[in-house]
């Protein structure tokens, strides 16, 4: 209210399903006044294939909520180019919320360990582990190891946390060791999301599922600084 519109970063993937839904049903959000980027995207993916970043977008965010001020990574771009121009916008104000989800092998975006923490760029080319390309099989966006892209733009670890508050979903209990480790283990770049411990405004969701294999501790009094 007090700046007339807010910019966004939102996450993608199988986990953000029931969130993103349960977002765009919520009353009372000037939709008009929104200005979205988002986390990642494939490289050379077009956007009508299901996996693309870009369409789960517009299939569960734009099209439904009538977003006009959005910025889409083009994976099949020049990347770097990509990484510049979008990062450039991206840097240019500061981001009011960001949704990041937290991948099974930890990752941020498709920040996979171990992670860039230093970079200042906004968006960068990254090359994707076997750990994270299963897990698109796995949430059934690809048949086999051989269509999932080895490379995608991401945005870098120190772009997110300069968002001023951060909500992260994280449901399911494929997620719940990376949920311990990241949270109950050391800040690494072995485990990227383990980052957000640094961040002075998180708000983590779990369930019972991806939280199983916490410490109750860890549980009842918040994840350790």
């Amino acid at each position: 209210k007090a700046r007339g519109k807010a910019r966004i970063l939102v996450a993608t993937g199988g986990s953000q399903f029931e969130f993103l839904e349960a977002l765009t049903q919520t009353e009372g959000i000037e939709w008009s006044r929104v200005e979205m980027f988002h986390f990642d995207e494939y490289i050379n993916l077009s956007i009508d294939h299901p996996a693309s970043f870009r369409k789960y977008l517009m299939d569960r965010l734009i099209n439904k909520t009538g977003i006009r001020e959005y910025h889409l990574l083009d994976g099949e771009a020049d990347p770097e180019t990509v990484c510049l121009e979008i990062g450039s916008l991206l840097a240019a104000a500061p981001v009011d919320v960001a949704f990041p989800g937290i991948g099974e092998n930890g990752h941020l975006a498709f920040n996979d360990p171990p992670a860039d923490f230093k970079t200042e760029k906004p968006y960068i080319v990254v090359k994707l582990d076997e750990a994270c390309r299963r897990q698109q099989i796995g949430e059934g966006w690809f048949k086999s190891m051989a269509e999932v892209p080895e490379r995608a733009i991401s945005i870098s670890i120190r772009q997110l946390l300069k968002a001023k508050a951060l909500i992260s979903v994280v449901p399911d209990a494929r997620k719940a060791d990376a949920v311990k480790r990241c949270l109950e283990g050391p800040v690494s770049p072995n485990a990227p999301a383990s980052i957000l411990r640094t961040h002075p405004d998180v708000t983590l969701y779990l369930d019972r599922q991806s939280s199983a294999l916490l410490n109750p501790k860890t549980i009842s009094s918040g994840a350790p600084a």
